[in-house]
């Protein structure tokens, strides 16, 4: 399964973190069955929010560490980086995020993972379905690849 997780759950992804998100990102991580398909504006926009205060206090994540998780996130054996090239205009309430729709979009993803509520429009739902992604949170994601692995065993 090719996966696009959106920022908001990259963050809570991190080496340091607990619950689904990280989870998720193991569970990828781990299985020659899944891909995770990231783009440069999904990682520069996941290192600028580790720049902000809030999430550095949340994190606990020192420099290094971001700088690891970064580098971890786009080694060759984590992910597939992909270069979609201007976005159309997809997401209505926040034109910053039609990037990460046509990563999934031009990245074959099967999954847009994301908690953000701007992808759950009605208009962005249908614009993804109709190019064979699905939109879903975390645990869905975790749900739906729980069950894909129990049927391919």
């Amino acid at each position: 399964m090719r996966i696009v997780l959106d920022t908001n759950i990259l963050v809570r992804a991190n080496a340091r973190a607990r619950g689904p998100a990280r989870e998720l990102l193991q569970l990828i991580a781990g299985s020659p069955h899944h891909t995770l398909l990231l783009s440069p504006f999904l990682l520069q926009e996941l290192e600028r929010v580790f720049s902000y205060e809030r999430v550095r206090l949340s994190s606990r994540l020192t420099d290094e560490e971001i700088a690891e998780y970064l580098s971890y996130l786009r080694s060759k054996d984590m992910s597939e980086v992909i270069f979609p090239g201007p976005a159309p205009r997809v997401v209505p309430s926040d034109p910053d995020d039609d990037p990460v729709v046509h990563t999934a979009v031009m990245g074959r993803a099967d999954v847009l993972c994301t908690l953000n509520r701007d992808f759950y429009n009605r208009s962005v739902l249908d614009y993804c379905r109709e190019r064979g992604v699905i939109v879903a949170s975390d645990v869905d994601v975790l749900r739906l690849l729980r069950g894909h692995k129990q049927s391919s065993e």
